[in-house]
């Protein structure tokens, strides 16, 4: 090798060992370097994962793109995307968001490689599960605007909003963390849910069913703190969200 190609070479890897160890204090990467096990759970010391990033990297053509979209995947890919995506989500309300994603790609009939073709990281894929689930609750609640009564409406869709919050409270932590509470991802999931209990609350109260003074934001901190509260006691969860509706309803003529 030519001296000016050695010299630029540990240059690199010098200035890559700097950038990580004054990024992670104590010479440790924790989340990043986790991309490249499958548990999560040990870190990579900094020379592991600088030359695992630098192998990448030299390895990277000038044609490779991001994941694609589902909605742009070939037939075969859409269907390991949805595998995907359903075993996670199964893994998560079983075995909390740092599910082994081995065994997620176990339960989904695919090879670890071809989850992270579609998902590269963790918060990847517990991102996608987390938008996947909220456009399913929310789709309850707009069924439940089209078909019952509304003051049925309404109360199916706050029992199914609190359930929701429930089973995704570990997720939308861990999600929170990764990416931040003003993220678009949480932002967009937390304005869905929003609208969706306005439109159902506005029916209700329309129909004379729900005091008019409460609006949607106030109906959600209800429901939250019915959920959080029954964190250690979920029998009673449903007697609070009766109360709850009891106290919502408009008072009589």
């Amino acid at each position: 090798m030519p001296s000016w190609r050695r010299r630029w070479s540990i240059d690199a890897v010098e200035a890559g060992l700097r950038w990580l160890t004054g990024r992670w204090p104590g010479g440790t990467i924790r989340n990043e370097a986790e991309v490249y096990s499958g548990y999560y759970t040990e870190a990579a010391s900094v020379s592991q994962a600088y030359y695992a990033l630098a192998s990448k990297a030299m390895s990277r053509t000038s044609d490779q793109v991001p994941p694609k979209p589902a909605d742009q995947l070939r037939a075969d890919a859409r269907q390991n995307h949805a595998r995907l995506i359903a075993a996670a989500t199964a893994a998560f309300a079983e075995k909390g968001a740092d599910a082994p994603l081995e065994d997620i790609a176990r339960r989904a009939g695919v090879g670890i490689g071809t989850l992270y073709r579609h998902f590269p990281t963790r918060t990847d894929l517990q991102a996608a599960v987390f938008r996947s689930q909220v456009g399913a609750v929310c789709g309850e609640g707009d069924a439940l605007l089209a078909t019952a009564p509304p003051g049925q409406a309404f109360s199916a869709w706050m029992r199914s909003l609190a359930g929701y919050l429930v089973t995704k409270r570990g997720l939308s932590h861990a999600l929170i963390e990764a990416v931040g509470i003003e993220s678009e991802l949480i932002s967009s999931c937390w304005m869905a849910m929003r609208q969706t209990t306005e439109r159902l609350l506005a029916n209700a109260q329309q129909a004379g069913l729900i005091r008019q003074d409460v609006d949607a934001t106030d109906v959600m901190r209800l429901v939250h703190g019915v959920t959080v509260s029954t964190e250690k006691a979920p029998e009673r969860a449903d007697m609070l969200l009766s109360v709850m509706l009891d106290g919502l309803r408009a008072p009589r003529a």
